[in-house]
């Protein structure tokens, strides 16, 4: 038991470890456990509104707004993964070269080129946050209810930008635990702010469900302040200085290279779920809505440690790629997929017994719990093929590879899912339940493609 428990230690301390050298199993233990970790922590800060919000006096509206905003700034965050995918492969290659200076330089570029793109962005939905509520399929009423949490939200994009893309970085030179750490120290932050500031506290007013929003921004604001302090002030292998910040162009021409595909990869993807969340609001009305917004939530809360476990195969892809240890990488990535396998054979598990209690626990109306179960039930189906799907998409991106898996992306979500999911939700008249069983048929059939082109193995032949 002892070996175990410092064993978790080691994954946690944030010691650097040569990924490259460690056993196989270490290796994607080591970086797995704290990027599980990271995960969870990024899934709890939409779960903790959704308990506050969802207790609020006009929580349908409420647990609507909080979903749709989410489904908007999915758009975010797409931009923010593709970029960290760049950092994170870029990182990775260099540290597996023993270039940590390089690695550093990569870095800043990333950030410079992010933060412009980002505050563009940023400037939209602070300023259209009302109609973009109603254009997701949110009746007037709900959209002036809910407008000022989703302008704080999408106002507060370049921090959820930096927190996902610093992240990435660290994730690429091995350091996984700063990760996690600065997702733990935002969330608890969120955690204590939350019920302050939505139902106010001595002399602070009750602010409801903008007092949600204020939490989750102060709260990842912290977090990302933690992460700067590494990034430019902390002895760790990747520092950056300020010089590094100068723009290097034939540097930030292999970033957008390698990001522009990433980004369209999770905008493919965050676009189909716009639609389907928009289907089941035309389809099924507001409580069909709040139902699948705490489903959603639910399944991400424990999709996302799936998530961070498959982040290990991006890791080890790169730094064995950089020291032209191509065997050793195909072979981390297959270890991976059997982790994540066990993982979500677990919450599927979960899910079929557990699902209506988990759901009481965010509303207490009987029809949105009804649509939540039903929902967690029907996308639980295909979680095992999810986690397999997953990994394959991460070692693409951990080579460089980010083409394939969006091309993969855009056939499985835009060509096969969303024409899937209007045909039964509107020709069969199945409504929402047809958005639902249109999920688990998709990500299905993405797993075995992406699996098909792993296996043909033309990723190790990308130059990053």
């Amino acid at each position: 038991m002892s070996k175990y428990i410092n064993f978790i230690k080691k994954a946690l301390s944030g010691d650097e470890v040569d990924y490259t050298k460690a056993t196989i199993r270490s290796a994607v233990l080591l970086l797995a456990i704290p990027m599980m970790l990271e995960m969870a922590m990024e899934s709890v800060f939409a779960l903790v509104d959704l308990y506050f919000v969802g207790h609020l006096k006009e929580s349908g509206f409420a647990i609507q707004t909080v979903g749709l905003t989410e489904s908007v700034l999915s758009i975010m965050y797409s931009i923010a993964i593709g970029m960290s995918m760049a950092a994170t492969a870029l990182v990775a290659r260099r540290i597996g070269e023993k270039n940590p200076e390089q690695a550093s330089r990569s870095a800043a570029q990333v950030l410079l080129v992010s933060f412009a793109v980002t505050f563009i962005l940023s400037l939209f939905g602070v300023i259209y946050a009302e109609e973009i509520l109603i254009l997701m399929g949110s009746k007037p009423e709900a959209a002036a209810y809910g407008k000022d949490f989703a302008r704080i939200m999408m106002g507060s994009s370049v921090i959820i930008m930096l927190l996902f893309l610093i992240n990435g970085i660290f994730r690429g030179a091995g350091n996984a635990a700063i990760a996690m750490k600065s997702l733990w120290i935002a969330n608890i932050a969120n955690i204590i702010l939350c019920p302050v500031l939505i139902k106010g506290f001595g002399p602070i007013p009750a602010m409801g469900l903008t007092g949600a929003a204020l939490a989750t921004t102060i709260g990842r604001s912290i977090g990302v302040i933690y992460q700067l302090y590494h990034l430019l002030i902390a002895d760790t292998q990747v520092r950056i200085h300020l010089k590094y910040f100068k723009p290097k162009f034939d540097l930030i021409q292999s970033i957008i290279k390698i990001a522009t595909p990433g980004i369209f990869q999770f905008v493919i993807a965050s676009c189909s779920w716009i639609f389907l969340a928009q289907l089941v609001a035309t389809t099924g009305g507001e409580n069909a809505s709040a139902g699948y917004q705490t489903a959603l939530r639910l399944m991400m809360f424990f999709m996302l440690p799936a998530w961070g476990l498959s982040n290990a195969a991006s890791t080890l892809v790169g730094q064995n790629m950089g020291a032209n240890e191509m065997l050793r990488a195909e072979q981390s990535v297959m270890k991976t997929v059997k982790y994540n396998v066990i993982f979500m054979v677990t919450v599927s598990i979960i899910f079929f017994f557990l699902g209506d209690f988990l759901v009481g626990f965010f509303t207490n109306e009987a029809e949105i719990k009804n649509i939540a179960t039903n929902a967690l039930h029907i996308m639980a189906v295909g979680f095992i093929f999810y986690g397999i799907g997953m990994v394959m998409i991460n070692a693409f991106n951990g080579a460089g590879d980010t083409w394939t898996p969006t091309w993969v992306n855009l056939f499985g979500f835009w060509l096969f899912q969303i024409p899937l999911a209007y045909f039964l939700s509107k020709y069969l008249e199945m409504g929402p339940k047809g958005v639902f069983i249109s999920i688990p048929v998709a990500e299905t059939l993405i797993t075995i493609v992406a699996f098909i082109l792993f296996k043909r193995g033309k990723w190790k032949t990308v130059k990053v």
